[in-house]
């Protein structure tokens, strides 16, 4: 047991990963909804995918990436996702890799 100044000490508040933070992610992964409550209480879903136990976010516009790439390359295996930017300005680049 622990008392809760080492507890506050100790705490790290949990950040949701995002995609961009793979090196490379397999075309054949599952991807689902996860729903969350913004802090006025609203619900809201987001994309994930689960690698090793962690969830990864994937942003809509990554989706909207890869379809593009699947029309051109049908045998893709791999992507890679490059973020730059941040907050509302966050751009993510998808690009194929083997």
């Amino acid at each position: 047991m622990t008392n809760i100044i080492d507890e506050a000490k100790a705490y790290e508040p949990k950040q949701m990963k995002n995609i961009a933070d793979l090196e490379k992610v397999p075309t054949t992964i599952e991807v689902f909804d996860k729903d969350f409550r913004d802090t006025d209480g609203k619900p809201f879903s987001v994309k994930v995918v689960t690698i090793d136990g962690e969830d990864y976010r994937v942003p809509v516009s990554v989706l909207k990436d890869l379809k593009v790439l699947w029309g051109d390359s049908p045998g893709m295996k791999f992507f890679k996702v490059i973020r730059t930017g941040e907050g509302m300005k966050t751009v993510y680049t998808t690009i194929k890799t083997e």
